[in-house]
C-alpha cells in the first residue's frame, strides 16, 4: 500500500494507542505533549516514507520513532524537566530499560484505562465525549463538531477547558472502582457508538461508509468485553449491535461506492460469521435486569439480518422503535420508526406520522416522504425529492436522490 493511503489508516488505528500509553506512563497532565509526540511521529512517517518507501513493518517503525521522540522530548524540554525534576532521570532510564511498553497487552490496558480517565465526572459529559473522540478515536475538530451539530470554535474551547481540568484535578490513567465504572460507562459507550455511527454513515471526506472507523469502534468495545469488570450486558448489547450492522457492509455499497438500500441488498453478501458473533454477544447482553437503548437497537439490527419481508417482522421492528423512543427520543429513530410503520401498516398511515415530525433540515426526512408519495402523488414525491437533494451533503447521497427522481419521472 502506498504511503499516502497507508498513513491515514494507521493514524486511525495507532495514534490513540501511542497517546494512551504515553499518558498512562507520564500522566494525563501531559496529554498535549503526548498528542504532539504522536502527531510528530506521523509527520516523520509521511516525510520518510515518501522518500524511502514504506518500511517492512510500518507499525513497529511508528512505535520506535514514538519512543525516540519521547526520549528526546524528556531530555530537551526544560519546562517538563522542572515539573518532574526528581523523576526525570528515572523516566529516561525507564525508556532505556525495558522501554515504553507498546506490547498489545499494555496497549489494550492503557486504552481501557484511558477511556474511563477521559470520562471523569469532574468534566462535563459533552467534554468527556469530545475529548475521547479526539484522543482515543483520532477525530478531527470538524468531525467532532459535526457529531455535536456545532462549530469548530465551540469544540476547540471545550477541548481546551477539558484538558485544563485534567491537569487541575491530576486525573490518573487507571481503572476506577466498580461504582465509578458504572458512573462513567454511559459516556464511554456513547463515544464508541458515535465513532461507529460516523463510520456507518459518514459526512466527512464525502465517503458514505468508512469501515475503518466502524471496526475501530468494535475493537474498543471488544476491549471492554474482554475485561471482567466491564464485561456488562449494556457493553455486550452495543457490540452485538455493531456486529449485526457490520455484517451487511459488503452489501450496502456497490462497486461505484453508491449506497444500496436494504430491499435491494444481496443477502448472499451478508457476513454470516459476524451475524453469529452478534447473536453470541446479544445472548450475553440478556444477563442484566435493565434494557438499554443498545439492547433495543441490537434487536432492530438483528431483525434486519433476517431477509424476510413479512408483516410480522416489520411489526416487531416497529414495536422495538416504540420502546426505543420512549426510552430515549431521537429524530433519527423517529424517522426510522416511520419507515417501519410504512412496511407494517401501509404508506398512508406512515405519511401522516412522518409529516408530524417536520424535520425541515434533514434530507433523509424528505427522501422518505418522496418514497412514500411515489405511488400516490408524483408531484408531491418530486417536491420532496428536490428538497432532499438541496439538503444532501455528500455526492453519494445526491446521486442516489437523482436516480430516484429519474425513476419517478420515467414512471
Amino acid at each position: 500500500m502506498q504511503a499516502d493511503k497507508l498513513i491515514p489508516h494507521l493514524f486511525r488505528s495507532e495514534y490513540s494507542k501511542i497517546v494512551s500509553v504515553l499518558c498512562r506512563h507520564y500522566g494525563l497532565e501531559q496529554v498535549e505533549q503526548a498528542e504532539d509526540i504522536a502527531s510528530e511521529t506521523f509527520l516523520s512517517a509521511a516525510q520518510s516514507w515518501a522518500l524511502n518507501g514504506v518500511p517492512e513493518n510500518p507499525t513497529a517503525w511508528l512505535y520506535t520513532v514514538a519512543k525516540n521522540k519521547t526520549k528526546n522530548y524528556l531530555r530537551r524540554n526544560n519546562l517538563f524537566e522542572n515539573k518532574i525534576a526528581p523523576e526525570l532521570k528515572k523516566a529516561l532510564e525507564a525508556i532505556d530499560e525495558p522501554g515504553i511498553d507498546l506490547s498489545p497487552e499494555n496497549i489494550n490496558d492503557s486504552q481501557l484505562q484511558m477511556m474511563f480517565a477521559l470520562c471523569h465526572p469532574t468534566i462535563s459529559v459533552d467534554a468527556q465525549i469530545s475529548l475521547s473522540l479526539r484522543i482515543l478515536c483520532g477525530f478531527g475538530i470538524e468531525e467532532i463538531a459535526d457529531a455535536f451539530l456545532t462549530n469548530k470554535e465551540t469544540i476547540n474551547k471545550r477541548l481546551f477547558r477539558a484538558k485544563e481540568k485534567l491537569r487541575e484535578e491530576k486525573i490518573r490513567v487507571e481503572m476506577p472502582g466498580a461504582s465509578e465504572i458504572e458512573q462513567r460507562l454511559a459516556a464511554v459507550l456513547r463515544t464508541i457508538y458515535l465513532l461507529f455511527s460516523e463510520g456507518y454513515y459518514s459526512l466527512s471526506n464525502d465517503v458514505t461508509l468508512r469501515k475503518d472507523l466502524c471496526f475501530e469502534a468494535m475493537r474498543l468495545c471488544n476491549i471492554l468485553v474482554e475485561n471482567k469488570t466491564t464485561d456488562l450486558p449494556e457493553v455486550n448489547a452495543l457490540l452485538s449491535l455493531m456486529c449485526f450492522h457490520a455484517s451487511r457492509f459488503d452489501a450496502r455499497m456497490d462497486i461505484n461506492g453508491e449506497l444500496i438500500l436494504y430491499d435491494q441488498q444481496d443477502e448472499t453478501l451478508w457476513d454470516q460469521e459476524l451475524i453469529a458473533r452478534g447473536a453470541w454477544f446479544f445472548h450475553h447482553a440478556a444477563g442484566g435486569d435493565q434494557i438499554s437503548k443498545y439492547h433495543l437497537e441490537a434487536g432492530i439490527a438483528w431483525c434486519h439480518t433476517q431477509k424476510t419481508n413479512s408483516k410480522e417482522k416489520w411489526e416487531q421492528i416497529l414495536q422495538l422503535y416504540n420502546q426505543l423512543l420512549q426510552l430515549e427520543y431521537s429524530p433519527v429513530a423517529a424517522l426510522n420508526r416511520t419507515y417501519a410503520l410504512s412496511r407494517a401498516h401501509g404508506k398512508k398511515e406512515a405519511i401522516e406520522e412522518a409529516e408530524k415530525l417536520n424535520l425541515a433540515n434533514n434530507h433523509f426526512y424528505f427522501l422518505l416522504l418522496g418514497e412514500l408519495y411515489s405511488d400516490m402523488d408524483t408531484a408531491k414525491a418530486r417536491q420532496h425529492f428536490e428538497k432532499a437533494l438541496a439538503l444532501a451533503k455528500t455526492q453519494t447521497d445526491k446521486q442516489t436522490i437523482e436516480k430516484k427522481m429519474d425513476r419517478l419521472m420515467r414512471g
